[in-house]
């Protein structure tokens, strides 16, 4: 079949399944949005490149699919720089298609001409550069593939503008072939029997489970897991929704701003089995004591993660499809009745964790996140997607929004880029229509990507926004107010703008709450209603997110009040 290179292009984003980009047009990818109009693919013009990275990033993070985004050379690749490496860190699988110049003009600082590839090789999976058209549907063949096998993320393919115009004899090829990249990591058992016999020979187990078993399906087999062993169990942030909130035994999450429950238990384990998480700085506190009495088994699909920031005892790697079903079946295998044995250190971690449980004080009439989040969180169902931004909004939503299931929060957890959020829920929204989206943002973060509520507005995105509204960059603030003597350097945000007429003014219904008693009478009403809604809400500047490990200390070592 003789087609161009921009037809060739949609014919391979078809057979691999996706029935929606994410992008912006621009000259160099003219003819391939030329293609578009007449094949009428579904393309959400977002208001800017970032908004379209972000908004294919949170599809992909409510599906598990891979998230694909357009944007033109230049600058409007380079706006997409953001995106990508927030959906790297947190091993999320987006192809991004960026045009390039032609190829008589790349390497002459020609117009709106970036090395795409050497802007983003530190950020990506992968990347290539097209310019020859008879190489494009391998390297989209290639590029899906990557992205979606073994540690999912991100992949690049910059397309010199000459490759759309330029025919081919199309054919889609069925296999990849790539050396040395197979997406698959072969399995140790005897490193899976070594970690039985830990488990049958330690006191105080701990199970600590990651985004990982997210990514891979394995929730389930956790679950499975801990039904077999009885033992406590805490998470990532990126981990929540793995376990039921309310499971007897599931501490919350833990880290800088964890459960008491949950970082008391890593301090007082004997052995700390991880599923599929990384050791994040924010998870860990003062690296030296971390899990100071603990073994730790780590069971992880990328061979970089083991030993990177935490030693550990025993490595398993593989794909966690594999490794957890072998564990659960060596566990039934097993004779010990681990439920009985690890009764007694459970309640004790219970307990322990009920001493100081997540909270906030209720003063008058004033609306207090928690209590906020714990409404909101209370009237939705078990459909509802939560999305945040960044900041203390998005931590007082990992605290107090009951997540039931993996992919219902949804958060940039390892880059924490702020203005994520709003896009992100529209490609949520987009990609599970039959789902309530709710996005929990901050006065700062909305400000990042305000512009793409006319986008919500333009499409129909039936999005509710709700605005954690304190007048401070939030977080920023609170780290002036605990460790700088109360310096507000340029945190405040007591300025003129009105979220809900700038939002009125994009199209999308907006409401103010201020008081308490608002959170009964006009808050459900607002949830529920059909269509997009911005909704005020109106909290004290000086509340913070606590508990709080400081910087370089213990998990422990925890600022409780």
């Amino acid at each position: 079949m003789k087609i161009n290179g921009a037809q060739a292009l949609l014919e391979s984003l078809k057979q691999e399944g996706v029935n929606l980009v994410f992008g912006y047009p621009g000259g160099v990818v003219l003819k391939l949005y030329d293609e578009i109009y007449k094949a009428k693919f579904p393309n959400i013009l977002t208001g800017h490149e970032q908004g379209a990275v972000h908004a294919a990033d949170g599809y992909a993070r409510a599906t598990g699919k891979v998230g694909v985004v357009i944007a033109t050379s230049g600058p409007g690749a380079a706006n997409l720089i953001t995106g990508i490496a927030t959906a790297n860190i947190d091993s999320v699988p987006l192809v991004c298609i960026t045009g390039q110049v032609a190829n008589p003009a790349i390497g002459k600082d020609s117009f709106q001409e970036v090395d795409v590839c050497g802007i983003t090789t530190p950020i990506t999976k992968h990347n290539y550069l097209v310019k020859d058209v008879k190489d494009l549907p391998r390297v989209v063949k290639e590029a899906f593939f990557i992205a979606r096998t073994g540690r999912p993320g991100p992949v690049v393919i910059d397309i010199a503008a000459d490759v759309f115009n330029t025919e081919l004899d199309f054919e889609y090829p069925e296999k990849v072939n790539l050396r040395g990249y197979t997406g698959k990591v072969s399995i140790d058992e005897r490193a899976v029997d070594e970690v039985v016999k830990a488990i049958e020979n330690c006191k105080k187990p701990l199970v600590f489970i990651g985004g990982g078993v997210i990514s891979s399906e394995t929730s389930n087999e956790v679950r499975h897991i801990l039904d077999k062993l009885g033992c406590p169990s805490t998470s990532t942030m990126m981990g929540l929704g793995c376990i039921e909130p309310d499971r007897n035994g599931y501490l919350g999450f833990a880290g800088m701003h964890g459960s008491y429950g949950a970082n008391m238990a890593i301090q007082s384990c004997d052995l700390l089995l991880c599923f599929g998480m990384r050791f994040s700085d924010r998870v860990t506190g003062r690296v030296a004591d971390f899990a100071p009495n603990a073994k730790i088994a780590h069971f992880e699909l990328d061979p970089a993660e083991v030993n990177k920031n935490i030693q550990v005892d025993f490595k398993v790697l593989g794909d966690l499809k594999k490794t957890l079903p072998l564990l659960k079946d060596k566990l039934n295998f097993s004779c010990m009745n681990f439920a009985e044995k690890f009764s007694a250190w459970k309640n004790e971690a219970v307990e322990k964790g009920a001493e100081h449980p997540f909270t906030y004080k209720v003063e008058g009439d004033v609306i207090k996140p928690g209590a906020l989040i714990t409404k909101i969180s209370n009237i939705c169902d078990n459909k509802t997607i939560a999305v945040t931004d960044v900041g203390q909004h998005q931590m007082w939503a990992a605290q107090f929004f009951k997540t039931q299931a993996p992919r219902q929060f949804l958060t940039s957890g390892g880059l924490g880029t702020m203005g994520f959020g709003l896009p992100a829920a529209m490609g949520a929204k987009l990609a599970c229509p039959e789902k309530n989206i709710i996005l929990f943002t901050g006065d700062g973060s909305i400000m990042m990507n305000i512009q793409e509520l006319a986008t919500i507005a333009d499409n129909n995105i039936d999005v509710k926004v709700v605005v954690v509204h304190n007048f401070i960059l939030g977080m920023v603030g609170q780290w002036q107010r605990l460790f700088y003597n109360h310096h507000y350097s340029a945190s405040e945000l007591n300025l003129k703008r009105d979220l809900v007429k700038i939002a009125q003014a994009m199209g999308v219904r907006a409401y103010r709450l201020e008081k308490a008693q608002q959170l009964e009478t006009e808050l459900p009403e607002t949830l529920f209603s059909k269509g997009a809604a911005l909704i005020d809400v109106y909290v004290p500047q000086d509340e913070n997110v606590l508990p709080m490990v400081p910087g370089g200390k213990r998990l422990d070592q925890m600022v409780l009040s």
